[in-house]
């Protein structure tokens, strides 16, 4: 997506701001709850890095160009591609992980499709990602309104639309953990660092772990 080369370098500097180093180390440590140890790791959509970086996997797939530089500096070996059409041979990782870019996929159920193809025999799909119930999917829209430059590109789906597509693609979820259970804003570092299990949608920020099901 043309406007993540555009702005990658502020899409960045965003994790340096006390609100956004604040949500990510807390966000990391929500994916840490549904992780399973792994050999063979992809991440698609990894930005510039920081989440492949901070837990240990080594490959990433992302379309903008200056977002894979900025991996590529934090020692993430990037791969230029899109979601819908992975550049690698079918059971190729045992784990896929989607951070804050599923909203950004022109086909969500292309790309879960393609993440089962790419994974090995009961390998693990992780979504890190905000849902449409979330109040901070409020806030992210009313900011889209405005013309903000990359969330007037996002599309939140709810838990159930997710669920389905996951259903539709045969992935069965198994651990879901929610974090951000706060008043949304952009400014101020987060004080509230409970991550609960289970979908709360009064949180901001679901970790999702699903298997691949074997046909």
């Amino acid at each position: 997506m043309e406007v993540f080369d555009q702005y990658a370098k502020n899409y960045d500097l965003w994790y340096e701001k006390p609100f956004g180093n604040s949500a990510f180390r807390l966000e990391v440590s929500c994916l840490e709850r549904v992780l399973d140890p792994f050999s063979s790791s992809l991440e698609v959509g990894v930005g510039s890095g920081r989440f492949a970086k901070a837990l240990g996997i080594p490959y990433g797939l992302d379309p903008s160009i200056e977002l894979l530089r900025l991996a590529k500096r934090r020692g993430v070996v990037g791969i230029l591609g899109r979601a819908e059409a992975l550049p690698f041979k079918e059971s190729s990782f045992d784990l896929v992980l989607m951070v804050v870019s599923v909203c950004f996929f022109q086909k969500p159920l292309s790309a879960f499709e393609e993440a089962r193809r790419v994974l090995k025999r009961d390998g693990g799909l992780v979504l890190g990602l905000v849902l449409s119930e979330s109040p901070w999917a409020n806030f992210y829209r009313e900011k889209a309104k405005k013309g903000h430059p990359i969330y007037s590109h996002a599309r939140f789906y709810s838990f159930g639309e997710l669920s389905y597509m996951l259903n539709q693609t045969h992935f069965r979820i198994e651990k879901i953990y929610t974090t951000l259970f706060e008043e949304p804003q952009d400014q101020e570092p987060l004080k509230n660092q409970e991550i609960r299990e289970g979908f709360w949608k009064e949180g901001g920020f679901f970790c999702i772990k699903a298997r691949k099901l074997s046909l």
